[in-house]
């Protein structure tokens, strides 16, 4: 059988898993309902996105959605279950992909860091231009303007006098 998500969502009363897909062999579009069990604000949401996509009932017809997504939905559903609305639950998990420029990434954990880094590599790629893209050029360059004064970077000025 092969199956292509074609949109996938929560419903949140009753809480479930909500998954539109394309039955390629028939060629029609289906809806099947993936009803969350022993799930509460205090649950894993890494665990309970790895079992859903493991278990052999959907596994299926869960290979095109990327266990990202099923974590934001579950964070969605722990969320609600916590009591905070919907835009609330949206804003928290949008915090946690945007990365502060500022924010020194050496004084984070390896895990965190790890994270950090995965967020910048699918930033990356989600902007990156490839061959086949319209509006493609290869070797583009680029003229800055002069017209402001440079700035002098303070940390190199004494590197010379050491070699």
């Amino acid at each position: 059988m092969s199956f292509v998500a074609k949109k996938c969502g929560i419903q949140l009363q009753p809480p479930s898993i909500i998954l539109i897909y394309e039955d390629q062999v028939r060629s029609n579009i289906r809806k099947r309902i993936m009803p969350v069990r022993n799930f509460s604000k205090y649950s894993d949401c890494r665990r309970a996105a790895e079992q859903l996509k493991n278990n052999p009932r959907h596994k299926t017809y869960l290979e095109g959605v990327s266990m990202e997504q099923l974590q934001k939905l579950y964070s969605l559903l722990r969320g609600h279950l916590g009591g905070q609305s919907l835009t609330q639950s949206l804003e928290q998990i949008q915090l946690k992909e945007i990365i502060d420029p500022e924010e020194n990434l050496n004084k984070l954990d390896d895990k965190e860091l790890a994270k950090r880094k995965k967020i910048m590599d699918e930033l990356f790629e989600k902007n990156r231009k490839k061959k086949d893209d319209p509006g493609f050029v290869y070797n583009v360059e680029v003229d800055f303007p002069q017209d402001e004064e440079l700035e002098s970077c303070g940390w190199d000025a004494d590197s010379d006098d050491e070699f």
